[in-house]
């Protein structure tokens, strides 16, 4: 069953709700009781009009008849059905839309527990990537390691040996004391920085995230630079609690100026008008422009938010293929620590510089999603001809067209936790079982 052969059954829920005879709606949209009880058991479909009709007399929105309020379940559902092990019965995928419907309480609470799932999982896999990268906790854990090796040689000697001279024996006991002192000290602090981490999920590490939350409470999205009067650069990061360190208000002030001057080329109402004839394409809007490529990757990525308008993701990196800026795109999850997927075409870019790349990417995950990726580098010369040339590469996060592309790139989000297994540039194993 279709989620719009449900039709009938929200219009009989609504008209009862409302306590309205079945004779008195028909009557108003001009219908028989009886065509109208055919349409409220899901026997006749509903065209255009007399839905909008029904919608009217409901008063609804005719939306809201036509795929109800229960559009937010069905993905919960469609990614629990495709965990299901394996070996057992499958689930009904195709009746999703059916079970909602006949028991709406039920649905919504499987879909809430499979998204509990979902957070669990997204904290487990970032406590991995950060066991496997944060250079704390791994001197951390070689100091408990180093501290229990200590204790456990000296504890075997006291054990194993038959006769010990008193002074070695108090040198062995003020071992173990000062042994036991360090990993006690060393736990302790190991436990609190996870606490630190539980409580603000930031794990803000390092100033770059510094930044980056302070630019996620923004919406990515620099409204007093949109202004013809803007306040000073100092002004915008005085008391923000994100930027914390001097080092992450050296990097927002270089990111505003960046973005101040990104908005001086290429106003907003610029962009927005470019956008209705020419679309997302980078290089026909920086044509249409006027505008270097890497001003319109980043004022495109700057948009304000818009009701039912997915948020554009933007990936940068440098020559090195380190990530310097993270704007993530909704089911597009960035690495926070280590190497992102090698078959992003972000890379790919680097080793072509100043040629654009357009690719269609297949997400891996429990459920795949696809996604439209537009990816350039340019080079620089901060030096003049006699300096070092620095590379920076940049990709623009896209929902994928509706309609299938002939040839799309799998990629995942970072081998650690990339459950596609038949991977050519895998780097290690993953942490997730394989799909």
């Amino acid at each position: 069953m279709t989620r719009a052969s449900l039709t009938g059954t929200r219009i009989r829920e609504r008209r009862t709700a409302l306590a309205l005879k079945q004779a008195d709606l028909a009557r108003g949209v001009g219908v028989s009781p009886a065509y109208l009880n055919l349409i409220e058991h899901n026997r006749r479909r509903v065209n255009e009009t007399l839905l909008e009709a029904l919608a009217a007399a409901l008063g609804v929105d005719p939306l809201a008849l036509s795929e109800g309020a229960e559009g937010a379940l069905f993905d919960g559902l469609r990614e629990a059905a495709a965990e299901a092990a394996p070996g057992g019965t499958p689930p009904e995928a195709e009746r999703i839309e059916e079970f909602v419907g006949r028991f709406p309480g039920w649905a919504a609470l499987l879909a809430a527990r499979q998204a509990r799932i979902g957070q669990l999982e997204r904290v487990l896999e970032g406590y991995s990537e950060r066991m496997a990268q944060d250079p704390f906790l791994a001197a951390t854990l070689h100091e408990v390691l180093s501290a229990v090796t200590s204790l456990r040689s000296t504890a075997a000697i006291l054990v194993e040996a038959e006769e010990i001279a008193p002074e070695w024996r108090k040198r062995f006991h003020l071992t173990i004391h000062e042994e036991s002192l360090r990993l006690s000290d060393t736990a302790e602090a190991l436990v609190g920085y996870l606490d630190t981490l539980d409580e603000a999920e930031t794990g803000l590490s390092s100033p770059q995230e510094e930044v980056e939350a302070w630019l996620e409470g923004q919406a990515y999205h620099l409204a007093p630079l949109e202004r013809a009067a803007a306040p000073a650069s100092e002004a915008m990061v005085a008391g923000v609690p994100e930027l914390a360190s001097g080092a992450a208000r050296k990097l927002a002030l270089a990111h505003i100026a960046q973005a101040r001057t990104d908005a001086v080329a290429l106003p907003q109402e610029a962009l927005r008008r470019a956008l209705a004839t020419e679309g997302h394409d980078p290089a026909r809007l920086a044509q249409a422009l006027g505008v270097p490529m890497a001003t319109v990757f980043r004022r495109l990525a700057a948009l304000p938010p818009e009701p039912g308008v997915p948020p554009i993701g933007l990936v940068i990196c440098d020559g090195s293929g380190t990530l310097t800026f993270r704007k993530p795109a909704p089911g597009f999850a960035l690495p926070r620590f280590g190497a992102a997927c090698p078959l992003w075409p972000l890379y790919e870019a680097l080793s072509r510089p100043m040629q654009p790349i357009r690719a269609v990417l297949d997400l891996a995950g429990r459920v795949p999603q696809r996604f439209l990726s537009f990816a350039f580098c340019q080079p620089s010369q901060p030096a003049g001809f006699d300096g070092p040339q620095l590379m920076e590469a940049m990709m623009l996060i896209l929902p994928a067209p509706a309609e299938r592309a002939p040839v799309e790139r799998p990629v995942g989000t970072s081998c650690r936790i990339c459950p596609r297994g038949a991977c050519l540039g895998r780097r290690e194993p993953s942490i997730l079982a394989e799909s």
